[in-house]
């Protein structure tokens, strides 16, 4: 089957993109592999209208809100994708044959390099989380600790001083070099080195940090510094220029440069909100369906 935009991602990018390409009378199919980034959530929060909404709520919404309109909603990964001659995207579907079509919105999002620690998944999500405008406010004042490598732990240690005058920077694998060590004194922050062995706490709630040492860290939230890299080979298989943090470079629009091909969501590694990836989803909609008119009036040639 072909259909005017294929999107991969079923997440708040492509599903918000999904949305305005139906209104505008496209054909268009949504691959989602149900492997969300924030499935561990217990709410999602700065989105104006939805601020506290359970991610699995958020998505059955905005999946209702798609039902007037031409777009189906397909539960499968994509697992190779190639742009034709004539320029049209061959997509290959687990267990689902090929799908064509004339545009590709990648809405894959990111994955996060969880820290290898005992017991943090039991915490995830809960008491533990990375995004600090995402969940701060609900530990704001309380103990914070905040784990990464070297700068990376005390930076976020000092965006926390913004939610409670208690932060810690758990420093993993290297040390902070002088300077940030300085802001860590001057504001307030202990620095503590070593190894994690485990976090330790009861229904999800943390109660403490385990050093290998055996020493013990009291707090009551944790926030990570964690590397992210693309969720999907996508990107790279369809030419997509990254920069140095493997985020997609876009141009105006969304556009990635490979003609036809867009990315929006935490593909880009820009803000990482919720309202900010549903807004780019929308922004790159716009833009496919100007790329569908001018072509289909002529006055821009397909690729």
């Amino acid at each position: 089957m072909r259909y005017d935009v294929a999107i991969v991602g079923g997440g708040p990018a492509g599903l918000s993109a999904a949305l305005v390409l139906g209104r505008a009378t496209r054909s268009v199919v949504v691959f989602d592999s149900g492997q969300p980034r924030n499935r561990a959530a217990r709410a999602i929060h700065g989105y104006l209208t939805r601020d506290g909404i359970t991610p699995t709520q958020f998505i059955a919404q905005a999946r209702a809100d798609l039902r007037p309109y031409r777009v189906d909603i397909v539960e499968r990964e994509v697992r190779q994708a190639i742009r034709m001659p004539q320029g049209d995207f061959l997509l290959q579907i687990s267990e689902a044959g090929e799908v064509r079509a004339r545009k590709v919105l990648l809405a894959t999002g990111v994955r996060d390099d969880l820290p290898a620690i005992t017991g943090f998944a039991d915490f995830y999500g809960q008491s533990v989380h990375h995004c600090p405008y995402c969940d701060g406010w609900e530990h704001r004042g309380k103990r914070l600790a905040a784990i990464g490598a070297g700068n990376g732990a005390v930076g976020l240690a000092l965006a926390l001083r913004t939610w409670s005058e208690s932060v810690a920077a758990c420093v993993l694998d290297e040390e902070p070099d002088e300077e940030f060590a300085a802001l860590a004194a001057s504001n307030n922050i202990e620095i503590v080195s070593g190894a994690i062995a485990s976090i330790e706490g009861v229904g999800g709630q943390v109660q403490c940090l385990r050093l290998a040492s055996g020493a013990t860290l009291r707090c009551d939230a944790v926030f990570f510094h964690a590397d992210q890299y693309q969720r999907s080979s996508l990107p790279h298989r369809l030419g997509c220029q990254v920069d140095r943090e493997g985020g997609v470079i876009v141009s105006d629009r969304q556009h990635t440069g490979v003609p036809g091909l867009f990315v929006a969501g935490d593909a880009d590694r820009e803000v990482q909100f919720v309202i900010v990836a549903a807004g780019q989803g929308a922004t790159a909609a716009v833009a496919i369906n100007r790329e569908l008119q001018d072509e289909e009036r002529g006055t821009h040639p397909a690729p």
